[in-house]
């Protein structure tokens, strides 16, 4: 109770735009130089400038000495994902029961009979299931929600971004393939310590 307490407090010292450049910096999902987030953001680099040192100065930024700023683990957290540590991360990572197993389907009634036990075992799938199956999962939230269920808050909430962002085909394939493999990869690391 006391850290949601303490993370309240947090944000209500960051206005909407340092929340917003936060809230960027997360959904493009790699570093990103001042004027491409002045840009985005339609700010002048000035203001945005000021925004970031204070975020940087705050912990929630990094910045790079290529002048690339990318979100923090506090950063995150101020956005409401929680921290992942080694045992989180394994857990997240591990096969899940039969019965909590990801179903593929094509449509409503229309099972492909293939499951994913696993995060990894997910992502490799998605690679190669059909086009449609992807795309009705997508609509109807199947994948956040059971990428939720393993317990991974931020990478639901990755997909339902992609979700929102109405990809279709093989582009909606490899954009859920990308986000989902470097969390894999992101996940792992944290689960071995490194």
């Amino acid at each position: 109770m006391e850290a949601f307490l303490y993370m309240r407090d947090k944000m209500r010292t960051l206005n909407k735009t340092k929340m917003d450049i936060l809230r960027l910096l997360w959904q493009v999902g790699r570093p990103m130089h001042l004027k491409e987030i002045s840009d985005r953001m339609n700010l002048k680099t000035r203001c945005v400038n000021m925004h970031i040192l204070n975020l940087v100065k705050g912990g929630y930024v990094a910045k790079s000495n290529s002048r690339f700023y990318t979100l923090t683990d506090l950063g995150r957290e101020i956005l409401g994902f929680p921290r992942i540590d080694g045992a989180l991360a394994r857990k997240i990572l591990s096969e899940v029961p039969r019965e909590k197993v990801f179903h593929f389907y094509s449509g409503i009634d229309k099972p492909l009979m293939i499951y994913s036990s696993s995060l990894g075992d997910f992502c490799e799938k998605i690679r190669y299931i059909n086009l449609e199956s992807i795309e009705f999962h997508v609509s109807r939230g199947d994948f956040e929600n059971w990428i939720h269920f393993l317990g991974d808050v931020e990478l639901a909430s990755r997909l339902r971004v992609i979700k929102e962002s109405n990809l279709s085909g093989e582009n909606l394939r490899e954009e859920i393939f990308r986000v989902v493999k470097l969390r894999c990869d992101e996940l792992k690391k944290i689960a071995l310590g490194s």
